[in-house]
């Protein structure tokens, strides 16, 4: 079908998708709202302002590569007149969840009772024994999971729509208490506990920090050995699903407590002192 609307992840997917016999018009989310400020109202001017000013700030992104990149793309999604479908295609992490329930709060404000509203949303397959990103999957094998996607109704936009409003509240006693589970969205329990990680512990730090420090303590690692010890982690014991650049700004950020010489990272004083 050529009137069917596909929300993907992110370029990496989107050029997986060129590959595939799979007919429709793509739209590539590209924003990374588990990170920065957001607001209730996704696409307001208030929200693409305040995400602008923080994605220059924190990844260099002019003015008009954001609005090309990121709004002309997400805003296709406010006039469906055109489309029979929606797809959204989206994966299990933290990353991937947040910009999920952005999505069906996005479309609720728009939804058309004309419009069938689908997901597929890669994480746990049988005989596998790791969670599966859409990277991990063929274009060949695409059209399957696009056979199995799953149908969202209203009332599922709905219930992402209330989630995304107490993501975007950020209290953590509300995010433990509320309860995120839900069929069609059996991955976002997950990603919402993993979010919870990144508030403080004790010592003023969250969990990624102290495992920024904790590697520099360890081991004589150059930036981009602890970004690559980063993503091995990332893989292997969280589901953040965050990519090098959102690692490289934490590091930076945390500058007061190493030291670099010969491009090797040393803990100072102040930074075994947060370790203790």
């Amino acid at each position: 079908m050529d009137n069917v609307l596909h929300v993907v992840n992110g370029d990496y997917t989107a050029q997986i998708f060129k590959q595939t016999i799979i007919k429709g018009k793509v739209v590539v989310w590209r924003e990374l709202l588990c990170e920065g400020p957001i607001e209730i109202e996704v696409g307001s001017d208030d929200f693409w302002m305040n995400r602008y000013s923080y994605i220059k700030t924190n990844f260099g992104v002019e003015r008009l590569e954001y609005f090309d990149k990121t709004i002309k793309e997400i805003i296709q999604l406010e006039d469906l007149e055109k489309f029979d479908e929606v797809v959204l295609w989206f994966e299990y992490d933290l990353f991937c969840q947040v910009n999920l329930i952005a999505a069906c709060s996005y479309l609720l404000q728009s939804f058309r009772k004309d419009v069938a509203y689908f997901l597929v949303c890669t994480g746990y397959e049988k005989g596998k024994n790791e969670l599966q990103s859409l990277s991990n999957y063929m274009p060949k094998q695409y059209p399957n999971l696009l056979e199995n996607r799953i149908k969202i109704s209203k009332t599922n936009l709905e219930f992402a729509n209330n989630c995304w409003k107490i993501f975007v509240e950020n209290k953590k006693d509300n995010l433990k208490n509320y309860n995120f589970k839900h069929s069609k969205f059996r991955y976002l329990q997950k990603a919402i506990d993993q979010h919870l990680e990144t508030f403080p512990k004790e010592n003023g730090l969250n969990e990624i920090e102290n495992k920024i420090l904790e590697l520099i303590e360890s081991n004589s690692f150059s930036k981009n050995e602890i970004i690559r010890q980063l993503l091995l982690w990332q893989n292997a014991e969280t589901v953040y699903g965050f990519g090098d650049l959102q690692y490289f700004n934490y590091l930076q950020k945390l500058s007061k407590y190493f030291e670099v010489k010969d491009e090797i990272y040393t803990l100072n004083e102040l930074g075994k002192t947060k370790l203790q």
